[in-house]
């Protein structure tokens, strides 16, 4: 069976706090030069290919500038710095909770990506983490939602990265939320809900299916006020939206959800207004690299439970 290899080490730098973008030349013929597959395969338009091509912007793996008649050579690397988005700032902080030589444990805000996705770039997580804690290498060990706050897990060392994505893997972290959402006296509590949840690419919203179960959640009332309650949701596994599908299922979907029950669309960029009333409160697991047990708690709140009005307004 063929190893596979390491990718070489980018010969750029990180720019705010992003990685430079790497491509691999994919074996076959069909094109004659590194430029000829960069047109076919990217979403820019040739002109700005050829534009990056002649600024000495794409590299190889020696950070040398590729040039236009470069021939093409299957297994090659290139590197390059895509174009940032317009972004909107997202207006609140991320604060660090825990900092050692291994992880950084943070306590992200509603609204800001975890890792650069889409149009979410520099306005994430781990690019403000970057910037601010002088780690390059700094990686996200797993993902929250943009619009879910609370607790996040990244790794300083790359090498170590694959065993702290282990432990959530293995269902070895224990992740505890809140959220604020409608009460129902009639609503059956506490209770675990199991169900099969699919996510389609390119489809705002997850939803249940009939099969065996993927997605298993403990759902607990932790106290109420007159319509609305706070929750204590303990998910078991991780499918995507996973908590958000339950609740709108058991007829209490959580307050300032887009997706679920109704699809309103994506939160449009600069509306802060309402978050989504969920939140990352609890991190329980044992470092699998120093054996040491850590217990972490969120200090945020969720505001439509402190101030329904403010957050309702």
């Amino acid at each position: 069976m063929r190893r596979r290899t390491s990718p070489p080490p980018s010969p750029l730098p990180q720019r705010d706090g992003v990685d430079p973008v790497r491509v691999r030349l994919p074996g076959g013929d069909a094109w004659a030069t590194v430029r000829d597959h960069l047109v076919a395969r990217l979403a820019a338009a040739a002109e700005v290919i050829d534009g990056m091509l002649d600024a000495g912007e794409i590299v190889d793996a020696a950070g040398l500038p590729v040039r236009r008649d470069k021939e093409y050579v299957p297994g090659m690397y290139v590197w390059f710095h895509r174009e940032l988005p317009a972004e909107e700032r997202v207006p609140f902080t991320i604060d660090v909770v825990y900092q050692d030589d291994h992880v950084v444990v943070a306590d992200k805000p509603h609204f800001l990506a975890t890792t650069p996705r889409g149009s979410h770039v520099a306005e994430t997580a781990l690019a403000r983490l970057r910037l601010r804690l002088g780690i390059p290498t700094l990686s996200a060990a797993h993902r929250l939602d943009r619009l879910t706050a609370g607790l996040v897990l990244f790794t300083v060392r790359p090498e170590e990265r694959g065993a702290y994505q282990s432990m959530f893997r293995d269902r070895q972290v224990t992740k505890v939320y809140e959220a604020v959402a409608p009460y129902d006296a009639a609503l059956d509590l506490p209770r675990t809900v199991r169900s099969r949840i699919v996510k389609e690419r390119g489809v705002l919203a997850a939803r249940e299916v009939a099969g065996e179960p993927n997605a298993v959640s403990r759902v607990e009332l932790l106290e109420h006020r007159r319509e609305h309650a706070r929750y204590r949701l303990t998910p078991s596994t991780g499918q995507t939206h996973q908590l958000r599908v339950h609740m709108s299922a058991l007829g209490v979907p959580i307050l300032g959800d887009p997706l679920y029950p109704v699809v309103t669309g994506p939160v449009a960029a600069g509306d802060f207004r309402r978050p989504l009333q969920l939140l990352a409160r609890t991190l329980e697991f044992t470092d699998p690299i120093t054996g040491r047990e850590h217990r972490f708690l969120s200090a945020r709140m969720l505001r439509a439970w402190s101030s329904y009005d403010e957050w309702a307004g």
